[in-house]
């Protein structure tokens, strides 16, 4: 059975072998991640040069995103490695150190003692350290452990609620921008953006640099999730990760569930993608099966709406990454298919305002009501396809393409599925007759079924989808 939400695999040590990436590429990865806080321009420039190999090799269409490191927000080195910290314990953060002891430690953010007064809770290492601001002087914020353990080097820090001024972009992430438009990366996830400035700083510097991506912003901190900023946010953007790690330590963990829902409903009402990312499959880092908790997780996501579930460290560096995308394929397909398909009720409040995604509209409800086999969508920048992917209409949506970026950029969108085609000029019934042949040679249709497809006219202008064709596969003629 043809799954509709996406996987995205992230790649590393554990799956930078041709032979294991093309089993998991067979498994059914949708879409690779390149996270540039690991690893030089060289290795991701060599990834993505092996994925697109496999592309060919496979047949698969697999996109490639690079995901931007941000900003360091991090404590430095210590002289022996680590400290072991107890409850009631002072402890210095101090932005002039050089090495740490059990007194202090140094800061790669210098800006700490800025951002912070007395009162304030630190959460280090993702919230398993609890720090309590005593006082700020200078370069040193002084704090008393609150929840302690073993803190070793270069582990995170995060002000509960959050309010860190840190910029989304740094000069590292500048640079990365570069290296990803050269690679023609398909999407790029900027990391703790707080608002449309930050995303619209991205996008220049990437049209700058000769880039095209789509841009994806990761929702991670505090000041994103407030609903104005949210859809400040989305409305410079292509499409949210839900960042579930930094997010659940800046807003608590409990809070987290309903507002990936939050975050997943909006997006879809702005036609943005959305990514549910974090520990979705984390034990299988080191085990050949998930959790329960961690199947229930998954398919969740999947119930809420997201287009594409993400695996970070369980492909990365873990044991199995070709069995977890295997489970994670699984429990997709069977979420999918406990899916209510309620599309009268979700065109009540909908107000179309363009022809082309008034077409697209239209043809999702047409398809819904005619129970017709397939919907396709003949596009050049992918848009109409994407629209038809915010609603769930029960008929999978193929984007017929003649452009390569498009059908990459695609194959992140949940129910649709896009194939190549032939550029064919200005002539009308050729180009529906090529339609129908890529459909039927994929095994998506045959003689005798029913089709809802969608043009534009005149014939290869983007963002010019004006037609809509009900077709019977042989026939070529309306019905």
């Amino acid at each position: 059975m043809q799954r509709s939400t996406k996987i995205v695999a992230t790649l590393g040590p554990a799956s930078s072998d041709p032979e294991v990436l093309e089993r998991m590429f067979r498994a059914g990865v949708d879409v690779v991640r390149l996270n540039f806080s690991h690893g030089t321009a060289e290795d991701h420039i060599r990834r993505a040069e092996l994925v697109r190999e496999i592309c060919r090799k496979t047949g698969r269409t697999v996109a490639i995103m690079a995901d931007l490191q941000g900003p360091k927000i991090r404590i430095g080195k210590f002289k022996d490695g680590k400290v072991t910290l107890a409850p009631g314990d002072i402890f210095t953060l101090d932005a002039e150190r050089e090495l740490g002891d059990q007194d202090g430690v140094g800061l790669d953010y210098k800006e700490l003692p800025q951002d912070v007064r007395a009162g304030d809770i630190l959460l280090l290492d993702d919230g398993r350290f609890v720090f309590e601001v005593l006082d700020v002087e200078g370069s040193k914020v002084r704090c008393k452990v609150v929840h302690g353990g073993d803190l070793s080097n270069n582990k995170g820090i995060n002000r509960k609620g959050g309010g860190l001024t840190a910029p989304a972009l740094t000069a590292k992430d500048m640079e990365d921008i570069r290296t990803a438009a050269k690679m023609k990366v398909d999407y790029l996830a900027v990391s703790f953006p707080k608002s449309s400035a930050d995303m619209y700083m991205a996008r220049q510097l990437q049209r700058a640099a000769g880039g095209t991506a789509f841009l994806i912003a990761k929702i991670e901190r505090a000041e994103a999730v407030v609903p104005a900023a949210l859809a400040d946010i989305m409305s410079s953007s292509d499409g949210i990760m839900v960042a579930r790690g930094d997010l659940a330590v800046e807003v608590g963990d409990a809070s987290v569930p309903s507002l990936q829902k939050r975050m997943i409903r909006t997006a879809r009402e702005m036609n943005k993608i959305t990514i549910t990312a974090t520990q979705m499959m984390e034990s299988m880092i080191s085990s050949p099966i998930p959790t329960r908790a961690e199947v229930s997780d998954v398919a969740n996501a999947v119930l809420d709406g997201t287009d594409a579930v993400m695996l970070s460290a369980e492909t990365a560096s873990g044991k199995y990454p070709v069995e977890v995308i295997e489970s994670m394929d699984r429990i997709c397909i069977e979420a999918e298919q406990s899916q209510a398909v309620a599309l009268d009720q979700e065109f009540l409040n909908r107000v179309f305002t363009r022809v082309d995604q008034s077409i697209a509209m239209g043809a999702l409800f047409t398809a819904y009501h005619l129970k017709v086999k397939a919907i396709a969508a003949l596009t050049e920048s992918g848009s109409t396809a994407l629209w038809m992917s915010r609603l769930n209409c029960g008929v999978p949506i193929y984007a017929l393409t003649s452009q390569t970026a498009t059908r990459y950029r695609c194959a992140l969108y949940r129910d649709t599925y896009p194939l190549m085609m032939k550029h064919v000029a200005t002539d009308r019934e050729q180009l529906l007759l090529e339609a129908e042949s890529v459909l039927v040679a994929n095994g998506v249709v045959k003689e005798g079924d029913l089709i809802v497809l969608t043009i534009g006219e005149p014939i290869g202008k983007p963002g010019g989808t004006n037609t809509m064709k009900i077709v019977r596969i042989g026939e070529h003629r309306e019905t």
